[in-house]
């Protein structure tokens, strides 16, 4: 079976399509994902020539195709939107960026194990160039875009029309859209965006329309006077002229479009805020890369890593990993602009060897950095001054304010915590959460693993006291804590878990359940939850159907379902029933049919899904329902169902799933259109196989796109059904 049978050769359809390309903004962005698609798309041929024939295998190649779309629709995008919304949803484009990439990685990687061995070692290739995949965003346009947020924001309390010029002049310095081109150029992006959106995105159009009013009114004041000259011409846009050389293409235009600004960033006096480490505030020696795309001095991340946090210290997301590469460009511009002013950048692992020889005296990173504040070490700056707008978490300014505020909390007062009388205690656990929900740096400079141990320890004493109250306080602390310090997850005990365990049980066992949740995301937690005894709590709260608790409940099991270490611990045959009833709402229905998904793997899951009593009806209410992301799992559950015994496409048609496959097969998305193709196949063939050969020929179906009840589909239900039916009697 051709899995997408209007589909072209990928590597030349993405050929075409960039042929009219142009990088507007997010140049780095951009280039990353080009060469993620052209290398990924050149091969696409070949993988799906090797045509992967069981049902996982089909499922992968769908979700890889549907990976490259996803990828070159924002690439598209990319290179047709307005510059300002770019700017301005700049996380956004990164996050489905990532998505993209993380798409296009898991396919690959279930196919690598399905396909010849000279074709999986090419894949192999495919996934460690995705692995090692950087994309971040421009510190100009990062700027640009908190400039126009706070634009948007201030634009219903305090607009004046000064800050709004003020804020555009910034912006279009940021974006480099000051010449007459440009600005002609951009409005005509934003009215295509505007006819794109349509009346269903209001909130996407008033912005639309904000930037387009402002543009009018300003554009004149803020165009340059000369005439466009040669990198006018190419500032804003950069064609791709050779599908044959697309990702040197890509380079050189990102480079292009880099070095028009690097002319402007070398020539300020001040050191431009990317110069600086945003750990220790001063210019970097020996810059790198981290994998969320944020630059650091070498010296001082890697003492970050040492400590056991696996954060970015800028961004505060989780790190997928934590290698890093050396900056080459960031490092070139620095020297440049140190020679043009005369400052010298010393090597910071020589200047704080005295500093580095007492590391293991020195709690953190932060606290290292906050007792070089008051050394006033040489810097050779002349009159250079770092001010306090670096816009970094540890800049000057905020490690004499967050640093300081830090350590209100006294580690030595900590360590007597429980020799307090317990009101005391209490008061104190009170006291640190209330400021660590205003002020997520408020635990900076504390071991995180002593003061997870100490949170646990009062839980358990709050347990034993049966104090309500001073239980409910510490799991809110405690959430706070896992929820703002990722790495904090690492630093949990078995019998700690078993402790949120037991409180699932108790009147904070909805707080106890945001905790586990938290933890579930990560996924050295699984085992160690379901080993607790976390699930018998889950199950019983499935059993209640207590609608405030459900929903975080399904999304811990729906978590753990997709980690293959805990499949042991979960018996089908006991959780298949309590899911049944909660098809009934469309919201918990979702997580459901994920945890069937998740679980339909394994083959003791699947005979609990087609025996447990409406586990198929529910599936074939969610074929007919409006989600089609739901619709795609069920159909995702019921060919894995159908592609290994023949009773189980019985039961399938008993339950009436062959309308909304039809549907799906012709109206649905792709991945879901070719599982309902292949299960249509498949119960085809098995009707087909018990009927005499004349029956067999009759049922002819050949779906048409948009075409809700064909003629032939509608002779090949009848007929299904009738042979059911048949049986049945």
């Amino acid at each position: 079976m051709k899995v997408v049978s209007s589909m072209r050769n990928h590597a030349e359809s993405v050929q075409e399509l960039m042929q009219t390309q142009t990088i507007k903004v997010h140049a780095q962005i951009y280039s990353e994902l080009f060469k993620v698609v052209v290398r990924v798309s050149k091969n696409f041929p070949e993988i799906e020539a090797a045509r992967p024939r069981c049902s996982s295998g089909i499922e992968a190649l769908c979700s890889l195709t549907d990976g490259i779309d996803r990828a070159k629709s924002l690439l598209q995008y990319c290179s047709e939107s307005s510059v300002l919304y770019l700017a301005l949803t700049g996380d956004v484009i990164l996050s489905r960026c990532k998505k993209s990439r993380n798409l296009l990685e898991r396919s690959l990687c279930q196919l690598q194990s399905m396909v010849p061995v000279l074709l999986a070692a090419k894949i192999s290739g495919m996934i460690a160039d995705l692995r090692s995949a950087a994309f971040f965003l421009d510190p100009s346009e990062e700027e640009a875009g908190r400039v126009l947020r706070e634009l948007i924001r201030s634009s219903a309390v305090d607009y004046t029309e000064e800050a709004a010029l003020a804020a555009l002049r910034t912006v279009s310095s940021r974006l480099r859209i000051s010449s007459q081109k440009a600005l002609l150029t951009e409005k005509r992006s934003i009215r295509k965006l505007l006819d794109k959106f349509g009346e269903k995105d209001s909130s996407k159009r008033k912005i639309l329309i904000f930037f387009l009013n402002l543009l009018k009114k300003y554009g004149k004041v803020i165009a340059e006077t000369q005439t466009d000259n040669a990198a006018s011409e190419h500032g804003n846009h950069f064609p791709i002229p050779n599908p044959y050389h697309l990702t040197e293409d890509v380079e050189l235009c990102a480079d292009y479009r880099s070095n028009e600004s690097h002319i402007n960033t070398l020539s300020r006096t001040m050191p431009p805020e990317e110069f600086i480490c945003p750990l220790s505030s001063r210019l970097m020696y020996d810059p790198v890369v981290i994998a969320s795309g944020q630059t650091f001095e070498r010296m001082w991340i890697q003492k970050w890593f040492d400590e056991g946090h696996c954060t970015c210290p800028k961004t505060h997301v989780e790190l997928s990993n934590l290698s890093f590469t050396s900056n080459t460009t960031m490092k070139d511009l620095i020297i440049k602009w140190s020679t043009m002013h005369s400052v010298s950048v010393p090597d910071p692992t020589k200047m704080h060897e005295g500093l580095l020889r007492s590391w293991d005296s020195i709690n953190s990173v932060a606290s290292l950095i906050n007792s070089m504040v008051g050394l006033n070490l040489p810097m050779d700056y002349s009159n250079v001054s770092m001010g306090s707008s670096l816009g970094s978490d540890y800049s000057n300014t905020m490690i004499s304010n967050e640093v300081r505020s830090a350590h209100e909390i006294d580690w030595e007062f900590l360590s007597k915590f429980t020799t307090l009388p317990w009101d005391s205690q209490c008061n104190a656990v009170d006291g640190i959460l209330k400021k660590l929900i205003h002020n997520e740096q408020y635990l900076v400079g504390i071991p995180l693993r002593k003061f997870v141990r100490l949170i646990h320890g009062f839980l358990k004493d709050a347990y034993d006291r049966h104090d309500m109250e001073a239980q409910m306080t510490g799991c809110q602390l405690l959430y706070e804590v896992v929820q703002k310090h990722s790495n904090s997850a690492s630093y949990f005990k078995e019998d700690e878990y078993g402790q949120l365990a037991l409180l699932l049980d108790t009147e904070v066992s909805k707080q106890a359940l945001f905790i586990l949740e938290e933890l579930s995301n990560h996924q050295q937690c699984g085992q160690k939850i379901a080993a607790s005894g976390a699930l018998v709590g889950i199950f019983n709260i499935l059993d209640t159907q207590n609608q405030e608790l459900l929903e975080p409940a399904l999304k811990i099991l729906r978590n753990l379902s997709s980690n293959g270490d805990v499949g042991s611990f979960i018996t089908p045959s006991e959780l298949m029933p309590k899911l049944v009833p909660l098809f009934e709402d469309d919201s918990l229905a979702s997580h459901c049919i994920v945890i069937l998904r998740n679980m339909s793997d394994n083959e003791e899951a699947r005979v609990a899904v087609a025996y447990t009593d409406g586990c198929i009806a529910a599936m074939a209410k969610v074929l007919d329902s409006d989600n089609r992301e739901d619709q795609e799992y069920a159909v995702s559950v019921l060919l894995k169902l159908c592609s290994q015994r023949v009773e189980f496409c019985q039961l399938a048609m008993e339950e009436g799933v062959i309308p909304g496959l039809v549907c799906i097969s012709v109206n649905g998305n792709r991945r879901a259109a070719a599982m309902a193709s292949e299960m249509l196949r498949i119960l085809k063939q098995d009707t087909a196989g018990e009927n005499s050969e004349a029956d067999a020929a009759s049922i002819d179906y050949t779906p048409r796109r948009n075409d809700i009840n064909p003629p032939k589909a509608s002779r090949f239900l009848g007929k299904l059904f009738a042979k059911s039916s048949a049986k049945k009697k």
